[in-house]
């Protein structure tokens, strides 16, 4: 195993964008630039040893600094959305930037990690990214330092294992948005891949995509992936949650949360016979079909649209912070932010 680096870009600061590639010995790569902890490229065999990039994403570090669909960037500190761009902890209200309706969605599209560069550290087959956040940065409270390392294993798993600290109490709420097709990033919808979660139930959603509050069993609804469902089975269906969100949207709570690292999602592609399996620590995973990706070109000239691929975005749940009933993604005076998330192929 090991690491190239390679020139990726320059940013408008001056600051150099680069390109971080981890191989295995099985012609599997991984690579990640220190804009926005992006993943950028994942080459994966097949059954029959052909290669393909199975993410979404750019040719050059400069497209990332629009890439409005955030595809395979790290999001922090607080990921997903947050009702009414506000909440009070400890007393204080805390006002966040108002960028998706009334609500506040990733933190800030400018000023977000994603946008950030981070300082790399390479390793003998990982890369770890790290920055320091200030207090008050985006509205959050607590100067903060944060990691997130890449490692990649000779079983074909990319394991991504996020840090946190922070001075105050504050959110921290840490995920990575990439896109995958596993018959390749250049071809085309994902709907007839096979999805299985490992979560008997879901997060509802008021208009907006904010939380009601409630955790509903996906029993006899199209919510329902305790078994393998072609994604585009039920996506089109007369059910209020799939209409308010285009599609599949909604965060689906991990059965047995006890934050040990456990599978909660298995994705099959029927073409190539790729099959992604994802671990995590955390209590949440946003299955997101791509609904609303922009139409736009990709890398190496492919055309990207709505549901050229899917997300499975490890997570605390979104407004977890104004919810006290859901799990706590509050860190910081004593407790740190830690979690593992892993994507592990098979053919």
């Amino acid at each position: 195993m090991a690491v190239e680096v390679s020139a990726f870009g320059t940013h408008p600061d001056g600051g150099e964008i680069r390109l971080y590639t981890i191989s295995n010995q099985n012609g599997m790569k991984a690579a990640v630039t220190n804009l926005g902890a992006a993943l950028v490229k994942l080459l994966v065999p097949d059954g029959q040893g052909r290669i393909a990039d199975v993410v979404l994403g750019f040719d050059r570090g400069e497209d990332y600094l629009g890439n409005g669909s955030f595809f395979g960037v790290v999001i922090g500190p607080s990921a997903n959305r947050i009702g009414g761009a506000s909440f009070a902890l400890d007393g204080v209200r805390y006002q966040l930037d108002v960028n998706d309706g009334p609500n506040n969605l990733h933190s800030h599209k400018d000023k977000g990690y994603h946008k950030q560069i981070w300082t790399a550290e390479t390793g003998e087959n990982s890369v770890t990214f790290s920055l320091e956040d200030a207090d008050g940065s985006m509205g959050f409270p607590g100067n903060k330092k944060i990691s997130v390392t890449y490692s990649l294993d000779a079983e074909n798993g990319l394991t991504l294992h996020y840090h946190g600290v922070s001075d105050k109490r504050t959110p921290l709420n840490l995920t990575n948005h990439t896109y995958f097709n596993l018959e390749g990033h250049d071809s085309g919808r994902i709907e007839d891949h096979e999805l299985c979660l490992g979560a008997s139930h879901y997060t509802p959603t008021l208009p907006g995509s904010i939380p009601t509050g409630e955790i509903a069993p996906v029993a006899g609804t199209p919510m329902d992936f305790m078994k393998l469902k072609r994604v585009g089975e039920e996506i089109g269906a007369d059910f209020e949650q799939l209409q308010l969100a285009g599609g599949y949207d909604h965060n689906w709570v991990i059965d047995g949360w006890d934050g040990s690292l456990r599978h909660c999602a298995t994705v099959k592609a029927p073409g190539s016979g790729r099959t992604m399996k994802v671990y995590t620590t955390l209590p949440g995973v946003q299955f997101y079909a791509g609904n609303f990706i922009d139409r736009q070109d990709g890398k190496g000239g492919a055309s990207y649209g709505p549901r050229a691929g899917l997300c499975l975005e490890t997570q605390y749940f979104p407004d977890s912070v104004n919810r006290p009933e859901f799990p706590s993604e509050i860190f910081g005076e004593g407790r740190e932010y830690d979690s593992t998330t892993v994507y592990r192929f098979e053919s």
